[in-house]
C-alpha cells in the first residue's frame, strides 16, 4: 500500500519514526507504509470525508516551546480559530516566539497550525498554496468570523 491521502489540496503523505509520527508532507509518499503511517492516512482520508473530527495518533509534539505550542494548536476545537497573541498567553511566549513555532510544525492539519491567525492578518502557512490553503482548510472546516 501506498503513504498516501489525496486531499482536495493534492496529495499528502506521512513520515514516521515507528513510534509516532513525525511529518506529513506535501506530495506523494513512498512505497510502501508502516503501520502507522496507514492508519494516519486512514485518519486523514476520513478526516476528509468529514468522518473524523480529532485525529488520534502517537504524534512527534517536539519539545520546549514547539511541544507547548503544538498542543495548544491541537486543543483549538475544529471550526475554531485562535490568534498568536492567545497561544502567547497561554504558553507564556512572545507572539513572534509562537509563529516561528507554528511555522516550524511538521505536521500540519493534523497538528492544526492553520487554525491559528494573527490578530489582523492571516498569518503565513507552509504548505504549497501558502495562505490560499489555509483559507481553505478553515473553510473546509466552516471556521466562521474569518478575515476574508
Amino acid at each position: 500500500m501506498k503513504n498516501i491521502c489525496l486531499t482536495p489540496f493534492g496529495p499528502v503523505s506521512l513520515r514516521d519514526d515507528g513510534q509516532q509520527i513525525t511529518a506529513l508532507v506535501w506530495g506523494e509518499g513512498e512505497a510502501g507504509a508502516s503501520a502507522l503511517q496507514r492508519e494516519g492516512i486512514a485518519q486523514l482520508s476520513a478526516w476528509f470525508e468529514r468522518r473524523l473530527v480529532r485525529f488520534d495518533l502517537p504524534l512527534d509534539w517536539g519539545r520546549g516551546l514547539h511541544e507547548k505550542v503544538r498542543r495548544a494548536m491541537v486543543a483549538i476545537p475544529q471550526g475554531e480559530t485562535r490568534t498568536y497573541g492567545e497561544i502567547a498567553k497561554l504558553t507564556g511566549a512572545p507572539a513572534q516566539a509562537v509563529g516561528q513555532a507554528c511555522g516550524a510544525n511538521p505536521i500540519p492539519i493534523i497538528i492544526p497550525c492553520h487554525r491559528v491567525l494573527g490578530a489582523k492578518t492571516l498569518g503565513g502557512f507552509s504548505a504549497p498554496g501558502g495562505v490560499e490553503t489555509k483559507v481553505a482548510l478553515l473553510r473546509f472546516e466552516g471556521a466562521a468570523g474569518l478575515l476574508i
